[in-house]
């Protein structure tokens, strides 16, 4: 693909990457061209064996991503909204489906579309500052990034429907309180902390990160029997795995793994 421009990509160290949102004009507004680029990037990022951890961030001061991009959607006819609603949500897809783990930081405005790409990584650090919605209803549809499985799953059905029946917004500090967001922190220091957590799950075992994700994922919403089959299948799968060899002898002569991954 030709090179993003509307996304950065970052390497920290070795194994973690940080993908930066980074249309500042429309303060990260998801148009089709973006959608477009960041589901190319992720899909590179799922197939890079190196990386181990993700955080998205945003390049915008005030904004994390306010969601869809209301001036393209204007001009669109029926035919033409179907054909963005269908590159739309490969992009929220490319996020939620990164088989390494993902970290969104959080500051300024994550509005509709912009909390459902946090809300599609497994861990949220915000700002105290932050502002936080699903404002949908508001302007006549419904959350479509995965906004009204993902946070009813995040946060539970009741909390889920205050949020999303009444479009309101949350600082930072009440979304943590609801259990939007993960980690609370100083304004202006969730980038920095999102990239901590992920050096922290970048020196793990790549292996057994990732199928415990893939554990996790599979298992939710399933009854406990077919869950704990699931977690059996992701286990022998880390068990029997190189990584898992590397981590015995670590620990047996007391010094820092060097994991082969695969």
């Amino acid at each position: 693909m030709d090179a993003p421009t509307m996304l950065r990509l970052t390497r920290h160290g070795d194994h973690v990457v940080e993908l930066a949102l980074d249309r500042p004009d429309a303060m990260n507004a998801v148009s089709t061209a973006f959608s477009e680029e960041i589901t190319s990037a992720t899909a590179d990022l799922a197939r890079d064996a190196s990386v181990r951890a993700v955080v998205v961030t945003s390049t915008h001061a005030t904004a994390f991503c306010v969601g869809a991009d209301l001036k393209e959607r204007n001009g669109f006819s029926d035919a033409e909204m179907m054909d963005h609603r269908l590159v739309s949500k490969l992009a929220y897809r490319g996020v939620l489906d990164l088989p390494m783990p993902a970290i969104a930081a959080v500051e300024g405005y994550a509005l509709g579309g912009g909390l459902e790409i946090a809300i599609s990584c497994d861990l949220l650090v915000a700002g105290r500052e932050a502002t936080l919605a699903l404002p949908e209803v508001g302007v006549g549809v419904i959350p479509g990034g995965g906004g009204t499985q993902l946070l009813t799953r995040r946060v539970g059905w009741s909390r889920a429907a205050s949020m999303i029946f009444t479009a309101r917004r949350l600082t930072g500090t009440e979304g943590h309180e609801l259990g939007v967001v993960d980690e609370l922190v100083d304004a202006g220091s969730a980038r920095e902390r999102a990239l901590e957590l992920a050096a922290s799950i970048a020196g793990n075992s790549p292996v057994a990160v990732r199928n415990a994700k893939r554990a996790m994922r599979l298992g939710q919403g399933t009854d406990l029997a077919a869950g704990l089959e699931i977690e059996d299948g992701c286990w022998r799968a880390t068990a029997f795995s190189r990584d898992r060899a590397e981590g015995v002898a670590a620990f047996a002569e007391k010094r820092t793994p060097q994991w082969p991954g695969g």
